[in-house]
């Protein structure tokens, strides 16, 4: 075994040591199966002190795809009672139906799977790392990771291995490219150089907590805004991941990787690109292009035209609730799958059609530690959304921060740090600013500010806990990816691994909306900071 070495780290600073023992003491905690059961038992017991207690709260809250505001009023609801153990018994099945995330990675590693296993992946790294500036690598990655964000969940799936594997062909340590990688994908999922899916829906339950029409925002509001802060997102995490988070990191030896190739939960890990390209893989590399050419030109075949399958129906609309995004997985699943056919056709690696079946199925095969995983992470999400606990504290600290009549600057940050607090529990853009956009929107329509604002507020506050919360549905796919380089990894190697890209967009991207606001710029087009 080759070894790839890196320069060792001379003394570890105060930081580096709270972070090591963070690692130390989230590794020493159970399997995440284990703790997801423990919180499990924990929301049930915790659900019927707060019934018993009485405890309830009566907001307005936004309805999306609806005109109106509702008044709501949400009660504790026991999981120890009579309706609670109903609930425990018959929802099983569907709540593992309804958690999205399993659909997701199992439909979309399919394809990616293909094209790892037939060698896709590889070469095309092998490509990409000798046209790629070595300096410029980081930066790049996170840029795309901020940027996936338009195809949903993409990044995850793919770009954050991807990157690992690009990071250790460069012989640099594996784990800083999936950490850099992922606080693009995570860390800034709120914003993006384009109009994104999320922003019609944050707007639209903007404008229904907007009680005079001529104050509603537009879908671009944040548009300047979500462009600067890309920048900043990608810069902040570039020079983190290359000062402080890799050489944190250490010496990368291979041997140090996964377990053995056959381990059915990890799966191999993927092999270093380095050196150049055979004569196969570049035939395989021109085979998958053309076929990357001819899905391409389907899909806009399907998209471009008048009245297209994969335009919204009822508006024609490329991007409101259009077929083509809500089709994101399938294409990823396309893409790969025929890019991989075409490359292993190319580059001689599929001869038959086991070829193309057996890797098809080991990729299932090694999702299916995760799989149970998730399994038990969708009934404690659906036990704790029975429970009403999550919304009951939202409101709470909502109406805390409204009754403390604070100055707008003071404002923002409350709003930013009751979302990154939140973001802990309840994952998910829509459902938090559902909530709190009936509070804070008169809040800030009162102190004579748009809108805007607050919506660009809550973005700041909703993106970089993602990264350091176990209970991101993503998380559990990052600490799989991260066992194919480190045989002892955990969720408190990743929690630490990442806290330092939290606080720091936490702080920096907070500074930069704080003197946006102070300065007046205009946060999108005619989004002008003050109401006239």
């Amino acid at each position: 075994m080759s070894e790839v070495v890196q320069e060792p780290v001379a003394q570890r600073g105060a930081l580096q040591k709270v972070l090591d023992a963070v690692e130390r003491a989230g590794n020493k905690v159970p399997h995440p199966v284990i703790i997801f059961l423990a919180l499990i038992a924990l929301i049930m017991v915790l659900s019927a002190v707060f019934q018993a207690a009485g405890s309830s709260v009566t907001f307005e809250q936004a309805q999306l795809g609806s005109d109106e505001v509702q008044t709501v009023t949400v009660s504790a609801q026991s999981l120890l009672d009579a309706d609670g153990i109903r609930f425990v018994f018959t929802s099983a099945v569907a709540n593992f139906n309804g958690f999205g995330v399993v659909g997701v990675i199992v439909v979309a590693m399919i394809g990616v799977g293909l094209a790892e296993e037939v060698g896709l992946i590889g070469a095309f790294i092998k490509r990409l790392v000798k046209v790629t500036p070595p300096r410029f690598v980081t930066f790049s990655i996170v840029l795309l990771g901020v940027i996936s964000s338009i195809a949903t969940d993409a990044g995850y799936l793919v770009l954050i291995p991807l990157a690992a594997a690009v990071f250790a062909s460069l012989g640099r340590h594996p784990l800083a490219g999936l950490a850099a990688a992922f606080a693009g994908v995570g860390g800034g999922f709120g914003v993006n150089l384009l109009i994104t899916p999320v922003d019609g829906m944050l707007t639209e339950i903007t404008n229904e907590a907007i009680a005079d029409p001529a104050q509603h925002v537009s879908i671009t509001g944040n548009l300047f805004f979500g462009i600067v802060s890309t920048f900043l997102v990608a810069v902040v995490a570039t020079v983190l991941t290359e000062k402080f988070v890799e050489p944190r990191l250490g010496t990368y030896r291979r041997e140090d990787e996964a377990p053995a190739a056959d381990d059915p939960e990890v799966g191999p890990a993927p092999a270093a690109a380095s050196g150049e390209l055979s004569a196969d893989e570049r035939n395989g590399l021109r085979w998958a292009f053309w076929g990357f050419v001819g899905v391409l030109v389907l899909v806009l075949a399907l998209s471009l035209p008048p009245g297209a399958p994969l335009r919204n129906p009822e508006t024609g609309s490329l991007v409101e609730d259009s077929p083509l995004l809500n089709s994101i997985i399938f294409l990823i699943l396309l893409f790969f799958f025929v890019m991989g056919l075409c490359y292993g056709k190319g580059a001689g690696t599929v001869r038959n059609s086991m070829d193309v079946i057996n890797p098809m199925t080991k990729t299932i095969a090694n999702l299916s530690g995760l799989i149970f995983l998730l399994l038990v992470i969708s009934q404690f999400i659906a036990y704790f959304n029975y429970s009403n606990l999550g919304t009951i504290a939202a409101v709470g600290m909502a109406d805390s921060l409204e009754a403390a009549n604070l100055s707008t600057v003071w404002l923002i940050l409350g709003l930013i740090a009751m979302t990154a607090v939140i973001d802990i529990f309840i994952g998910g853009v829509v459902p938090k600013w559902a909530i709190f956009a009936p509070v804070f929107v008169p809040l800030f329509i009162q102190l004579g500010v748009s809108p805007d604002l607050a919506m660009a507020a809550y973005r700041v506050g909703d993106s970089p806990i993602n990264v350091a919360t176990p209970l991101m549905p993503y998380f559990a796919l990052i600490v799989i990816f991260a066992e194919r380089y480190r045989r002892k990894v955990g969720v408190g190697s990743v929690i630490s691994l990442m806290l330092p890209y939290t606080v720091a967009l936490l702080v920096t991207w907070s500074a930069l909306l704080v003197v946006w606001y102070l300065v007046g710029i205009p946060l999108g087009p005619g989004a002008s900071i003050y109401l006239e």
